[in-house]
């Protein structure tokens, strides 16, 4: 008998998977079990490092269908990404995505078809990369604009602290509105907005004050 087991990775131990599993439900899927790496890294901890990831090798058998919100789930590093999703399918798993209902599966014998899942495989590994690399440099720029004006005027202090502007970061990159996020973090919609229009000043600000 087949199973749905739903892959959440969550970044700060402050997150949980709990949000990821009712996106999930909402869409249509029919999770039978959910499994969380908690306070794991998509970029530096390749996927068959994490502790619970580990288990999935174990757990999942052909048919079953491995759930995840987004690639980024599955980690922010092209080489990691295709080669996870190249596994799962190689092993009988199909893998689908909450955000943009997209379905990897193995089974696929028709070569166009098989081209563009590939394809599509590699865009979405490349776009999970590229997107953490922007926050890094984002955040790389918020460092060093507080190291240029240290000991100047600081400014209004942010009303949230490291591990929120990381949370909310991770949020906006999936289809959560910017109310929900706001209330989730017990942010204003204008604080929330404001590291979505410009994370790169909203960097800064937090950085000069911590």
């Amino acid at each position: 008998m087949t199973q749905t087991i739903l892959y959440a990775r969550v970044s700060t131990a402050e997150q949980n998977s709990t949000h990821q599993k009712a996106q999930a439900e909402k869409a249509g899927f029919q999770i039978d079990r959910v499994v969380t790496d908690q306070g794991v890294s998509g970029v530096s901890v390749a996927f068959a490092d994490r502790p619970e990831a580990k288990r999935l090798f174990d757990m999942l058998r052909p048919g079953d269908v491995l759930v995840v919100r987004w690639v980024d789930r599955l980690g922010r590093n092209y080489d990691d990404v295709t080669h996870t999703i190249r596994t799962l399918m190689a092993m009988g798993v199909i893998v689908r995505t909450v955000i943009n209902n997209f379905t990897f599966d193995g089974s696929t014998k028709d070569p166009v078809q098989k081209a563009v899942r590939d394809s599509l495989i590699a865009f979405m590994a490349a776009t999970s990369q590229a997107q953490a690399e922007a926050t890094k440099e984002a955040q790389k720029a918020g460092i060093t604009h507080a190291k240029a004006t240290e000991g100047k005027y600081l400014g209004r202090k942010p009303s949230y602290d490291r591990k929120t502007f990381d949370a909310v970061c991770d949020a906006l990159q999936g289809t959560t509105t910017v109310s929900e996020i706001a209330r989730t973090h017990g942010l204003s919609r204008q604080a929330v907005l404001r590291i979505k229009d410009h994370r790169e000043q909203a960097e800064a600000a937090l950085t000069k004050w911590e």
